[in-house]
């Protein structure tokens, strides 16, 4: 068995309205060193798979089929 744990943001390009109202909040608390926030998504599988390689293709074809929009998004995942 293997965990797949899937990060996934907002490309750089896209205009995250979250990560910038994050931002302005720690700004507003004092937190002045911060200097961009962007927020995304973190997802956990356990995904049965005789090989590392084998896990690392099924969380790819799930993010590509449904965990990201892969237009707007960007991923990475890390298989344990």
């Amino acid at each position: 068995m293997y965990k797949a744990k899937v990060n996934i943001t907002l490309r750089k390009s896209i205009l995250d309205p979250k990560g910038k109202a994050a931002h302005h909040a720690l700004q507003n608390l004092g937190l002045k060193n911060v200097e961009d926030v962007r927020i995304g998504k973190f997802v956990e599988m356990n995904i049965e798979a005789g090989s590392k390689e084998e896990a690392q293709d099924i969380a790819e074809t799930a993010c590509a089929k449904l965990l990201a929009n892969e237009v707007m998004e960007d991923y990475r995942i890390d298989i344990e």
